[in-house]
């Protein structure tokens, strides 16, 4: 038995086929969301068990920009991870974790500048990935646009978290709407109904990482 295959059924609820690595890549990811909201550094480890399954998944499904998105993912948690676990120096010489903050106007142009530019351009490869390496994909990328604008955005998104930007969590919220449709028509519909429960948990994280910014930016009783 091939765990690791999505024909490989763990389960069948109502009729849907559930494979093992559809199932427990889910609920790591999810678990990674729910900890990222609270700001806990487990999310970091506990994400990379479910990077490793999807990467295998998102092959099977022939989304390729999400296949190498989960490469990119797996790299980025280990910073994220180091970087959620270093002190931080401020300018009174005393250390403490590294403080949810926001960007600037132009600093926000510049990413959303780079997020088109780079989602036309691996778009672009995508669709001819099957032309170019065609005995590692041997079938043509399914939705090769909106899956590399989706896939960029989680790059920006990734880089914004590990930073702790609050601006992380509205390309959160846009890549969650679209992944909802898109693994819904691509048949794996428990990720579908994933990105749902996605959707909740970065609207909690904004609202969350919001407060937390105002409250520190908030001048102490009395000042």
């Amino acid at each position: 038995m091939h765990y690791l295959s999505i024909s490989t059924v763990f389960f069948t609820f109502l009729g849907y086929p559930m494979s093992y690595i559809e199932f427990f890549g889910t609920l790591f990811n999810i678990w990674c969301v729910y900890l990222t909201a609270k700001g806990r550094v487990l999310s970091w480890p506990v994400g990379m068990v479910g990077i490793v399954l999807y990467f295998f998944l998102f092959y099977q499904i022939r989304l390729y920009s999400d296949l190498f998105e989960q490469a990119y993912f797996f790299g980025m948690s280990i910073y994220g991870w180091w970087l959620w676990t270093r002190p931080q120096t401020t300018v009174k010489h005393t250390e403490e974790k590294l403080a949810i903050t926001t960007n600037t106007p132009r600093i926000n142009q510049w990413y959303a500048l780079a997020t088109i530019v780079l989602s036309v351009v691996l778009g672009f490869v995508m669709a001819r990935i099957h032309v170019l390496l065609p005995r590692l994909f041997p079938e043509p990328a399914s939705y090769p646009y909106l899956d590399a604008t989706t896939t960029v955005m989680s790059f920006a998104a990734t880089i914004l978290m590990a930073k702790k930007k609050v601006e992380c969590w509205y390309l959160w919220i846009l890549v969650d709407i679209v992944g909802i449709w898109l693994y819904y028509v691509k048949g794996v519909k428990f990720i579908a109904l994933e990105y749902a429960l996605f959707l909740f948990l970065a609207i909690h994280g904004w609202r969350t990482w919001r407060t937390s910014l105002k409250s520190h930016h908030s001048p102490a009783p009395g000042v």
